[in-house]
């Protein structure tokens, strides 16, 4: 015996049901022997029932309004907020930094590879795509950058009278702590190296950290606090 597949036997099923519909339903004037027209209406295969699955934006907007009059939805609005401020005031600490012990010092290109020809607003080419390019070439460093743990009061006083030597022309990044508590105690902007960017490309494992320019270098010095 042949076996079908589930498919091709429903296809079987369906087939034979129009022809035993059409047969005993109809008058049929065609002479013996001769194949009629098949009807394309088998009638009605099985039971048949309406869509009762509701509908989806309705449930959520039925479900929103529902919150609203709890008061639920306002209260998870709030905790939000609560929890945005909380990351801004205090944000996760930068991973692998420690707490420099030692003093060492040391160099960095900052030179990067294009992606695509750079070129002035007038057109000039300053360099064509897949060239290594240093800034430093074109723009030297207007202000020294200082990384430090705003958590540790030595590092945050050391970091406080490189300012004032600097006459505060640095730009205080913190790598742990609260910038923003930190910036209204020196009345001034404190910046934070959020994903820890600036340290990896930089090569500091260890702060404070102060970065000034040597000709078209960087140089990195870790200091003891």
């Amino acid at each position: 015996m042949r076996h079908l597949s589930s498919q091709r036997l429903a296809a079987v099923c369906t087939a034979l049901a129009i022809a035993c519909t059409s047969a005993a339903g109809q008058p049929s004037n065609r002479s013996a022997g001769s194949p009629g027209p098949v009807r394309a209406d088998a009638g009605a295969l099985g039971p048949t029932y309406d869509i009762a699955e509701p509908d989806m934006l309705d449930q959520m907007m039925r479900r929103l309004r529902n919150m609203e009059r709890s008061g639920e939805l306002q209260k998870r609005v709030e905790e939000g907020k609560a929890r945005a401020l909380r990351s801004l005031q205090n944000p996760s600490p930068v991973p692998g930094i420690g707490r420099a012990s030692v003093e060492r010092s040391f160099l960095v290109d900052p030179s990067v590879a294009t992606d695509r020809d750079i070129r002035t607003p007038d057109g000039t080419l300053i360099a064509k795509a897949g060239t290594k390019v240093n800034p430093l070439d074109f723009v030297a460093m207007t202000r020294w950058l200082v990384f430090f743990d705003a958590r540790d009061k030595r590092q945050v006083a050391l970091a406080e009278s490189l300012g004032k030597r600097y006459d505060w022309n640095i730009k205080p990044i913190l790598v742990a702590g609260a910038p923003l508590e930190l910036g209204r105690s020196w009345k001034r902007q404190v910046y934070y190296d959020q994903g820890g960017y600036l340290v990896s490309r930089l090569g500091i494992q260890n702060v404070p950290a102060l970065v000034t320019q040597d000709g078209s270098m960087l140089r990195v010095q870790e200091l003891r606090p």
